[in-house]
């Protein structure tokens, strides 16, 4: 059973800011990279187990995940947890890989 995927509203407003930032309305390369990050983060829907836990989740006492997406220097992290009991992965941040760790302010 496939599970639903929803946005908090920062990684909505992440999306938004690197769609902006990769200049993927104009740039057919921003813009094939930009899909396929949106298709790898709608792929969780059918495997949301398959990435590793987050090396944050420890410390935050919550299960969250991460899913790497991009080349070096460039790869950037979908930190999601999932929800079983509503079947569905929650999509906390997209951040760039070399940013700091995730604190809890930064996943309410």
């Amino acid at each position: 059973m496939a599970y639903l995927i929803e946005f908090a509203d920062r990684a909505a407003r992440d999306l938004e800011a690197l769609y902006v930032e990769k200049n993927a309305a104009e740039s057919q390369a921003a813009s094939r990279w930009y899909n396929g990050l949106e298709e790898a983060v709608y792929a969780l829907a059918n495997y949301p187990r398959r990435c590793p836990v987050a090396t944050e989740a420890r410390k935050l006492r919550r299960e969250l995940r991460h899913l790497l997406y991009g080349k070096k220097p460039h790869v950037y992290r979908v930190i999601y947890e999932v929800d079983e009991s509503r079947q569905t992965v929650w999509v906390l941040t997209v951040r760039h890989g070399a940013r700091r760790k995730l604190k809890a302010a930064d996943v309410k």
